[in-house]
């Protein structure tokens, strides 16, 4: 039985989502035959077993998961008793034309607790840790900002301080003068409580507060030409009519990415993507805690209680990969379920990659070129997605249009 299969992945379509071909997740989806509407919103490109968007096997009726389960070796037995015949992790592409939700993912513990209480809200027990690498410039917010900033936006942005109050302002500015800069744990314990405060009391402003204020401040700073003051005016234009959302920009970080950058958001950080096009891989779980921006269900109690509350700065949320072989590599991140391969070759050069215990999904996100593995060739063009199951080494070698890809992986763990 072979151990290499391309796949045919599906789209979802989000009102975010950037139109028709110039959607990344569109263009590759179009290469294994989907049809392309460029009035549609084409948000993310889901590659993986889960039910709301299963791959399939191309030319077959065949879903990845049926193919898994009828040869348990292409995933091996540990990964698949400790995942319960699924992949450990799904692989997308997401194409972001207006801004995601201020959301939060929970850990394990909070995932089972919500699942069990409000099943309407939260599909799973899981947990929801997830990275994402920049296939375009790309924009993000991530985490808390270090205090000063916040202190900072507080002063130039006196809407904010006014929305979160003066008695929590002022608590604010004077914790942020004693001990902001302390390394001390307690002391950092203490930044954090009231950090919460800030945030707590900005997240329960009434509607009318927000959207006076908001008003206000936009009209403010309309003409000004700095970074933050253009994002608050664009966040403003997406998200019309008072949305909190624009506010917790002021208070997490602005991170922008470059091809190849990546960061990791584990629970309980605060996050929300802006712009550009990634490559994302999560675990297994749809639970998602939401906040700002967005129209649909927020859950602000467990939000703010959930968080961690840690705080640092945009570049500290980067993550650094490590060299894996010649032309490639590793982002891995702090969990079990994943890890990311970026490979990129030249023309005419070759990377191999070898076995890895687990499953695998590879998709070229550009260039062409020529996959090995057992023996047999492969084509690799862009949108093209293969799963490789375990232990198959591979060789890969490019075009003259050169090649791109990502491979994400999981192995057994030792739990």
């Amino acid at each position: 039985m072979s151990a290499i299969y391309r796949l045919q992945c599906k789209t979802q379509s989000y009102d975010w989502g950037k139109l028709g071909d110039v959607s990344k997740a569109a263009t590759y989806a179009k290469a294994s035959g989907t049809p392309i509407d460029n009035s549609v919103p084409y948000a993310e490109f889901w590659m993986g077993t889960h039910p709301n968007a299963p791959s399939i096997v191309l030319n077959d009726k065949t879903t990845l998961k049926e193919l898994i389960k009828n040869n348990v070796a292409l995933s091996t037995e540990d990964v698949y008793k400790q995942y319960n015949g699924d992949l450990p992790f799904l692989f997308k592409i997401l194409s972001i034309r207006k801004a995601l939700s201020i959301q939060a993912h929970p850990d394990k513990v909070l995932g089972a607790r919500l699942f069990k209480e409000f099943p309407e809200n939260y599909k799973d027990p899981n947990h929801k840790p997830e990275m994402a690498l920049a296939l375009t410039p790309f924009e993000a917010l991530c985490g808390f900002r270090p205090l000063n900033e916040i202190v900072h936006h507080m002063e130039v942005y006196p809407e904010l301080a006014e929305l979160v109050g003066n008695d929590i302002s002022e608590e604010f500015f004077s914790t942020v003068k004693s001990t902001g800069d302390s390394t001390k744990p307690e002391d950092i314990e203490h930044n954090k409580s009231v950090l919460k405060k800030v945030f707590s009391s900005l997240m329960h402003s009434s509607s009318e507060d927000v959207k006076r204020l908001l008003a206000k401040l936009v009209a403010r700073i309309s003409e000004d030409n700095d970074t933050m003051s253009k994002l608050i005016v664009r966040l403003d234009q997406q998200y019309p009519g008072g949305d909190v959302g624009v506010f917790s920009s002021l208070l997490l970080n602005y991170v922008s990415m470059e091809p190849g950058q990546a960061i990791f958001l584990g629970a309980n950080e605060p996050h929300a993507y802006l712009s550009g096009d990634c490559v994302e891989c999560m675990a297994t779980s749809d639970n998602v805690v939401r906040a700002g921006l967005t129209p649909k269900f927020k859950d602000v109690d467990v939000l703010v209680d959930m968080l961690t509350y840690s705080y640092g700065s945009a570049e500290s949320q980067k993550m650094a990969p490590v060299k894996y072989g010649q032309h490639s590599l590793l982002y891995d991140p702090p969990i079990d379920e994943f890890a990311v391969i970026l490979t990129k070759l030249n023309e005419g050069e070759t990377e191999e990659h070898p076995s890895i215990d687990g499953p695998s999904i590879l998709i070229v996100t550009s260039g062409s070129g020529k996959l090995t593995g057992e023996e047999s060739d492969y084509e690799l063009e862009e949108g093209y997605v293969y799963f490789i199951g375990a232990n198959t080494p591979i060789n890969a070698t490019s075009n003259e249009s050169g090649l791109e890809f990502y491979r994400a992986y999981s192995v057994a763990t030792d739990n």
